[in-house]
């Protein structure tokens, strides 16, 4: 098998005689680091990604799955690449946004620029 093509854990765990079910708990629990992930006990309600945070910022509202609504906050500087995502939260109340936000470090949150001049937006409004 080669590392450029995905596998799934039952066609892995068939290569080295375990099940599939039991290899994927056996990751979770022992191997990925999950039962120690710092943002596990909300992470069904919000992520924040503070080392992504720059001076331009992007927010948006988005459906994922069944309907639900998420605010996305990125940071523009990585243009959707790796290291893009601020912040994730369920819902797209304003009161539920600030809230998480103010979550991230004060000093981090002053670096952030409002690019609301003209000479910011080049071609912007021709």
């Amino acid at each position: 098998m080669t590392d450029s093509s995905p596998h799934s854990t039952n066609s892995l765990g068939r290569l080295y005689g375990v099940g599939g079910r039991a290899l994927l708990r056996h990751y979770r629990a022992c191997q990925s680091g999950f039962a120690h992930w710092a943002q596990r006990s909300h992470a069904k309600d919000w992520l924040l990604y503070p080392q992504n945070l720059g001076t331009h910022l992007s927010i948006d509202e988005t459906s994922l799955s069944q309907g639900e609504l998420y605010t996305v906050l990125t940071n523009k500087a990585a243009k959707g690449g790796p290291g893009s995502i601020v912040a994730i939260m369920v819902g797209t109340k304003a009161e539920t946004v600030i809230e998480v936000l103010r979550k991230l470090p004060e000093g981090q949150r002053k670096k952030v620029q409002d690019r609301t001049a003209e000479a910011d937006y080049p071609g912007h409004g021709r």
